[in-house]
C-alpha cells in the first residue's frame, strides 16, 4: 500500500520477482478484463466513462477471479488493492480459507515529497515513453528522445489535480491502514530512501 507516486508498482512487481509469485493491481485487471471486453469488465467501464470509481464489488470479483486462478496457488502481491475498509473486510472474508494475508506494507511519503514526484512525469505524445524532469530528463528539452515527438504532463500529473489525489487516497486509505495495524500484520517503510534502500526495507518488513 502507498498512496500515488510512492513506488508501490516498483516495489511490488520487486518483491513479486524475489518471492517466484505474481502482482497484481486493480488498475491492471480493470484494463485486462477491458481488452478481453468481459462482462466485468464493460460493467467497470460504464462506472469509469462517468469519472466515478468503480464500486467495491466489482473490483473485488475481478480480484477474486485472479486469486482464484490455480496460476496464483503458491502465493500473490497485491499492489495498491485494498483501497476501502469496505474492500479490505470482503478481501480477508474471501480468503480466510487460503490462510489470509500474511503482511501489509505501507510506504510512507510525505505529500511534498509526493507533489515532486508527481508533477515532474512527462510522457511522449507518439510512443509513449515516460519521462521525469528531476530524475529521468530529456536530452532536449521537450522533445522525447526516442522519436522525437513532444512531451506533455498529464492532466492528472497538474499539482492542484496532484494535491487532491493524495487527499483523496489519505482519507480512503487511513481506515484501511488503522485495520491491518489491529491485525497486527501491518509494516510501514520510509519512501523517501533511494529506491533499492526501500527495497531491503520491503524485504525485511515481509520477512521479518
Amino acid at each position: 500500500m502507498g498512496p500515488p507516486g510512492s513506488g508501490k508498482g516498483t516495489q511490488a512487481t520487486s518483491i513479486a520477482d524475489d518471492l517466484g509469485v505474481d502482482a497484481v493491481s486493480s488498475g491492471e485487471l480493470f484494463r485486462d478484463h477491458q481488452r478481453r471486453d468481459t462482462e466485468l469488465g464493460r460493467l467497470a467501464r460504464s462506472y469509469m466513462d462517468q469519472g466515478v470509481y468503480v464500486p467495491d464489488d466489482v473490483t473485488i470479483k475481478m480480484v477474486m477471479e485472479w486469486i482464484n486462478d490455480p496460476a496464483h496457488s503458491a502465493g500473490f502481491v497485491l499492489d495498491g488493492f485494498p483501497r476501502t475498509h469496505a474492500q479490505a473486510e470482503a478481501l480477508d472474508a474471501e480468503i480466510k480459507s487460503l490462510g489470509g494475508v500474511d503482511r501489509v506494507v505501507f510506504i510512507k511519503v510525505s505529500e511534498d515529497e509526493l507533489i515532486r514526484r508527481l508533477t515532474g512525469r512527462l510522457i511522449c505524445r507518439n510512443c509513449q515513453t515516460p519521462y521525469h524532469l528531476l530524475f529521468s530528463p530529456p536530452e532536449t528539452k521537450g522533445m522525447c528522445d526516442k522519436c522525437g515527438g513532444e512531451l506533455y504532463q498529464r492532466d492528472d500529473d497538474k499539482a492542484d489535480v496532484v494535491t487532491t489525489r493524495i487527499q483523496i487516497y489519505n482519507q480512503e486509505t487511513e481506515p484501511v491502514v488503522d485495520y491491518y495495524r489491529r491485525s497486527n500484520i501491518l509494516r510501514e517503510v520510509d519512501g523517501e530512501q533511494a529506491v533499492e534502500d526501500v527495497g531491503k526495507a520491503m524485504n525485511a518488513a515481509i520477512s521479518g
